[in-house]
């Protein structure tokens, strides 16, 4: 077969994302720190981009027939610039009141939100153990001995060192670890300090008695492997089950946390400063977009200056680009603004039940609700809400915690998630220590006395999502 070189035409749609776009979509995902950070980093690139005092007017517009002439000349946007300069401050162009009520309730806004609300530090699985092992009634040599092991676990708690290892670092005898092995391995969370995934899910199977189950310990000790590949017929024939059988097995084994370490964060602090606040005024909800840390940003006079002046074709073009992009990101900005206030505006109304009488009250709530109200994307709505908080009479929440699943109720009508499990967290607060709530009969509480229709697997999953553990591990013997 001959090999020949042909030219050929084809036609093709591809979509392209310019750099500016990206910034934009960029901009929506950004918490509040990350845009401070970003626009810092702007203003330090940029030579076309200044901050201006927040109490100054907006920037107005010279008349048409004042321009110099070079600036009427100058291949820059300059209509379009001097259009996006004027931007109103985002208080007084997009909050529900007047610009001297919302200075009445600023002082308010840092009462009802004090330093410990913002601030939380997640604490890191090695002082989590250890404060468990100070209250342990271990004896000194012991909790010498678990500080060892402690410090041996990576991030995801396993113990990376072995048990000789573990007895050089501590000064002890290998025969005096184990026991403070097995003590550790059962604190909280269950399954820690284990060196293999089988015997992080056996310690775990042991703490919720399913190690009575001969079969269920075989697959974990010993079959793992065939199940992540999916090999089920020699287990079915080896065990002598059916295929339902073992499917319940495998729901079992997956009920467990192969990562006991990894539900813990770092040492790293997280704070959280609101994007928005919502309070109630004289009846009705008013929405204040806090932007106290946030540069208000304006085109830098040097832009005009420089419109005048002779330049090569590439000082021109990097010029050009610069200011363009000084432009793109003030527009970026405002319209960020513009996006959060009109989605809360939306979840506001969607779920005025919650802030009028808290948690309870909320109701099911999706992308889609917001999207078609506001007429935008779901993808928007979606990264608008992301690392976004707001302030409420009822506490600061994430604003996609506003959205969750529908519920049916007895009367016909509908319940959000977040609600049940609230109500779910309710019952199990005010249970009798001695003789805890299955989940069969909060599932029989929620239907009788609130009308909810709910699974007992839906309570459970609920509940372990609440982190709250089973109702044998809740049960104290007096």
């Amino acid at each position: 077969m001959a090999i020949e070189i042909r030219q050929q035409f084809k036609l093709s749609q591809q979509l392209h994302m310019t750099p500016m776009l990206k910034q934009a979509i960029s901009l929506l995902l950004f918490s509040r720190q990350e845009l401070v950070e970003a626009v810092q980093r702007e203003l330090l690139e940029n030579p076309f981009l200044e901050e201006r005092e927040a109490e100054s007017g907006p920037a107005t517009p010279e008349p048409e027939n004042n321009r110099s002439s070079s600036e009427q000349d100058s291949p820059w946007p300059q209509e379009e610039v001097n259009r996006s300069a004027e931007w109103e401050e985002y208080l007084g162009e997009f909050s529900s009141q007047s610009r001297i009520a919302q200075q009445e309730y600023e002082a308010a806004e840092e009462d009802n939100n004090p330093l410990e609300a913002c601030h939380a530090a997640e604490p890191t699985l090695e002082a989590h153990l250890m404060a468990q092992l100070l209250l342990s009634p271990l004896s000194e040599k012991q909790k010498n001995i678990g500080e060892c092991i402690i410090g041996n676990l990576d991030e995801t708690g396993y113990l990376t060192a072995t048990d000789e290892e573990i007895a050089a670092l501590a000064g002890a005898e290998v025969a005096e670890i184990a026991p403070v092995l097995s003590a550790i391995q059962n604190f909280d969370p269950v399954g820690v300090a284990a060196r293999t995934l089988s015997e992080c899910l056996l310690i775990q199977m042991r703490a919720e008695h399913y190690d009575r189950d001969p079969i269920l310990v075989s697959l974990v000790r010993d079959h793992l492997e065939d199940l992540e590949k999916q090999r089920y017929k020699p287990l079915l024939r080896q065990f002598r089950i059916d295929m339902e059988t073992l499917k319940d097995y495998i729901r079992i084994i997956q009920s467990l946390e192969p990562r006991p370490g990894g539900s813990l964060g770092s040492s790293t602090p997280c704070y959280v400063s609101p994007d928005i606040f919502v309070r109630k005024v004289n009846g009705e909800f008013v929405i204040l977009m806090n932007d106290e840390d946030l540069p208000h940003l304006q085109l830098s006079p040097l832009s005009e200056e420089l419109a005048g002046q002779n330049r090569s074709s590439e000082e021109k073009d990097y010029m050009n680009d610069r200011l363009r992009s000084a432009v793109w990101i003030i527009r970026s900005l405002e319209e960020r603004q513009r996006t959060l206030y009109q989605v809360m505006e939306s979840i506001v109304k969607h779920q005025r039940d919650f802030f009028e009488h808290g948690i309870y009250g909320l109701k099911p709530l999706v992308l889609k609700d917001i999207a078609e109200d506001i007429g935008r994307s779901e993808s928007s709505i979606s990264r608008i809400t992301t690392n976004k908080y707001v302030g409420t009479p009822h506490g600061i929440f994430e604003l996609k915690y506003f959205f969750n699943s529908a519920l049916s109720s007895s009367d016909g009508g509908q319940v959000g998630s977040e609600s049940v499990k609230a109500r779910i967290r309710s019952l199990i607060e005010g249970e009798d220590s001695a003789h805890p709530l299955s989940d069969e009969e909060i599932s029989t509480r929620l239907n009788d006395g609130l009308g909810v229709k709910i699974a007992r697997r839906t309570v459970a999953k609920y509940r372990e999502e609440l982190g709250l553990p089973s109702s044998s591990r809740r049960k104290k013997h007096l």
